[in-house]
């Protein structure tokens, strides 16, 4: 299962981009991989550069890393919920008034990147231990139905598209 693409059905159009944007092969493996490689990104990055925001308006590199965060553990939640047969709605979130409310400019990179590391460790292991049948299981976030196996690669292509925006826009890459 963890290998499988999720068909177009098993999720809404607006998370299409990150779906498509996730690389093929094992999610499960693609999700360490992209761990280690972010980790190994944030490490190398100067603290001095933390605050550093590539347009007026735009997040600094600790808002964008802490946006990567909040994503990560939105969407392993309703990954674990619905994989538990959760048939509750969820809500969704609003991006930027998470990152609003957030202060992730008074923290460290280091310290977000210790914080992403634990959330996609959290995130893995969900993952990892799933039976067949609840890679396929459904829930409701947002008002849209998606499948557990998309939020995989939700996450996966969600974090792939914020580090290719880290490297173009702000390291100039």
């Amino acid at each position: 299962m963890p290998s499988q693409r999720p068909e177009v059905s098993e999720y809404p159009t607006s998370h299409a981009p990150y779906v498509k944007e996730a690389p093929e092969g094992d999610i499960l493996d693609t999700l360490r991989r992209q761990g280690e490689e972010i980790l190994g990104m944030l490490g190398s990055l100067p603290e001095s550069m933390g605050g550093h925001r590539y347009a007026p308006g735009k997040w600094s590199i600790r808002e964008l890393i802490g946006h990567i965060n909040d994503a990560e553990k939105c969407f392993e939640h309703r990954a674990y919920r619905f994989s538990r047969g959760d048939a509750s709605p969820l809500p969704g979130f609003d991006e930027d008034a998470y990152v609003a409310a957030s202060r992730f400019d008074l923290r460290t990179l280091a310290d977000l990147g210790e914080e992403f590391g634990h959330l996609r460790a959290a995130s893995l292991a969900t993952f990892s231990h799933l039976s067949p049948e609840a890679w396929d299981r459904r829930g409701i976030a947002n008002g849209k139905e998606c499948s557990v196996r998309a939020l995989a690669f939700v996450i996966a292509g969600h974090a792939q598209h914020h580090l290719r925006v880290l490297r173009e826009r702000y390291l100039g890459q």
